[in-house]
């Protein structure tokens, strides 16, 4: 079956291949069986409905979903929604983190099938019985440019950081969402000993309305004193309607989101303490 892939915006998780196109139908449009709409955040669900409508003018079957639908996550297709070498292995999470939606889209850890891919993009992989992580430890050790996202820090014992210092590693993600959460990371980063440069840690500002840029600045600091780069993310809320935050924070998230800028901010700040 022929399925045209439609998105609302280009990101680098996109396929490339002749049936994706990115928002209205082209002049000159390929045959196809259906036209499916992949919609991956929820403030682009307008664009989608819109795009859904375009398509079907040219196409009698035309489907919407993904992410921002709430699509649970059906068996995963290699490159059908997502670039090759990006895989989901597992779907859903134990925990119930309330500014996270993967539980409530996905339900519980369901482990799926292993496919070959470098690029893990699961929630939670750690959650899967040990067997299931072992086969896809096995999977990744034969990858290059390995990258690993959706590591709970608090699920690394010694067997699973050695297996990982292992793999042909380009990056790890971790995440130190609130405050309790660096302690794990550490201890994880500890056992792994990892260089800082192969470890981003997603750490979500603002999601406590009274936290302060005080509070969040130190909590970045932190995370960097832990052995990993911070990746500083704004909370937005799951509705379509997202949170207009100030300048000051705007500014406090792209700093510490781009490695170069923190690596400068952190050398500037260790040369004036040795003064």
């Amino acid at each position: 079956m022929k399925i045209i892939r439609v998105f609302p915006r280009r990101t680098s998780h996109i396929p490339e291949d002749d049936l994706v196109f990115i928002g209205a139908p082209p002049m000159m449009r390929p045959e196809a069986d259906e036209v499916h709409v992949s919609c991956t955040f929820t403030w682009d669900k307008p664009t989608a409905e819109r795009l859904r409508d375009a398509w079907a003018q040219y196409y009698p079957v035309v489907r919407i979903g993904g992410p921002a639908f709430d699509d649970p996550g059906k068996e995963f297709t290699p490159g059908m929604y997502v670039k090759m070498g990006i895989v989901y292995l597992s779907r859903g999470c134990n925990n119930q983190c309330p500014w996270c939606l993967a539980w409530q889209r996905e339900g519980k850890i369901k482990e799926g099938k292993i496919v070959e891919g470098n690029n893990i993009q699961d929630n939670n992989l750690f959650q899967c019985n040990d067997d299931y992580i072992d086969s896809a430890l096995d999977m990744l050790s034969a990858q290059h440019h390995v990258i690993l996202a959706g590591v709970e820090a608090i699920r690394i014992k010694q067997r699973w950081a050695d297996r990982i210092r292992g793999l042909r590693l380009y990056q790890i993600f971790v995440a130190a969402d609130t405050p309790q959460a660096i302690k794990p990371v550490r201890k994880a980063l500890k056992l792994m000993t990892l260089p800082r440069d192969k470890v981003r840690c997603y750490v979500l500002l603002k999601y406590n309305p009274d936290e302060t840029i005080s509070d969040a600045t130190e909590r970045l600091i932190d995370v960097w004193h832990a052995g990993a780069i911070p990746f500083a993310q704004l909370y937005q809320p799951p509705e379509v309607k997202r949170i207009e935050y100030s300048k000051e924070w705007r500014d406090l998230a792209r700093r510490w989101s781009r490695p170069a800028i923190i690596k400068s901010l952190m050398s500037a700040s260790l040369q004036k303490d040795r003064k």
